[in-house]
């Protein structure tokens, strides 16, 4: 799922390319991607774009007469600028929004279609769709520190909670964890005023990088980020299980639950403890290895 870095990158491109441009026409390409159905969507057509913007891990653009299309990638879903002239492919296409100078093509891999387009009329609206997340990147410490102690979750569950924080996801609340060098299954409750102090300033850190490091990308790529993915081989933890922690050189442990997981080094954040799977660890019971020092 594209997070805070990824999608931060597509409104920057997507402010650069469309704002002070007229949508001359928006083509749904699945009727199912659209979510609303007042106003219509053909009211958005003939509007100037006169801003992009972040919500949560939604884009934005904001039309004049206080329209807002909303849309929100999921897991599978991606943005592509094509020249005017180009053709959309066909099974992934969602929706096509054209302007004089190109077209931003909205695109779903799979077949579970979660993505979502959504128009709305006024700001109110569009703070409806908001799940109410704290901005880790415009919050002090203090706020941040009241903000993950207002429920007791695990520190996985809090940091890619959408009604705690905004925009992080799977992949980046790993690597914050890993910088932090706190467990993912801490309770916040539980975290002493040193780790909330060292965890706001590895989520700062490890967004603000990233964001950089997303920029570049798309810059060596013609200017446009193709190659949204939640794996780089730059992370230092996340989708590397198995493979040797950065800093310390022990295996990538992880966690499989649902159709997630989290990945982990024992050695730098958990004391060499290893956590439960919730599969493996119930299968083997009694032979489950309880230390980094026990595997083979």
């Amino acid at each position: 799922m594209p997070e805070l870095p990824d999608v931060t990158v597509y409104v920057e491109r997507l402010a650069q390319r469309s704002v002070g441009q007229v949508l001359r026409r928006v083509q749904l390409l699945n009727p199912f991607v659209l979510r609303t159905a007042v106003p219509p969507i053909a009211s958005a057509q003939g509007r100037r774009v006169l801003g992009v913007e972040r919500l949560g891990k939604r884009v934005v653009l904001c039309l004049d007469g206080e329209l807002f299309l909303v849309l929100h990638l999921m897991i599978a879903g991606r943005l592509r600028w094509l020249a005017p002239a180009a053709k959309s492919p066909g099974k992934i296409a969602l929706a096509r929004l054209d302007f004089d100078d190109g077209s931003l093509l909205f695109t779903e891999a799979g077949s579970q279609r979660r993505a979502s387009l959504h128009l709305v009329q006024g700001r109110a609206a569009l703070a409806a769709l908001d799940a109410g997340g704290l901005d880790v990147l415009r919050c002090d410490g203090a706020a941040f520190g009241e903000r993950l102690r207002s429920e007791n979750h695990t520190l996985k569950r809090a940091l890619t909670d959408p009604r705690l924080f905004s925009g992080i996801g799977n992949a980046y609340s790993d690597e914050i964890l890993h910088r932090a060098r706190l467990s993912p299954l801490a309770l916040t409750r539980a975290l002493g005023d040193e780790d909330v102090r060292r965890l706001h300033e590895a989520t700062r850190a490890v967004l603000d990088e990233w964001t950089a490091r997303l920029r570049d990308e798309a810059d060596r790529a013609g200017g446009w980020p193709d190659k949204v993915t939640a794996f780089h081989p730059q992370m230092a933890v996340h989708g590397r299980f198995g493979q040797p922690c950065p800093d310390c050189g022990s295996p990538v442990q992880r966690i499989v639950y649902a159709s997630n997981e989290c990945n982990y080094c024992a050695r730098c954040q958990t004391g060499g403890r290893l956590l439960a799977d919730r599969s493996l660890s119930r299968l083997l019971k009694a032979s489950w290895p309880k230390h980094l020092d026990e595997l083979g």
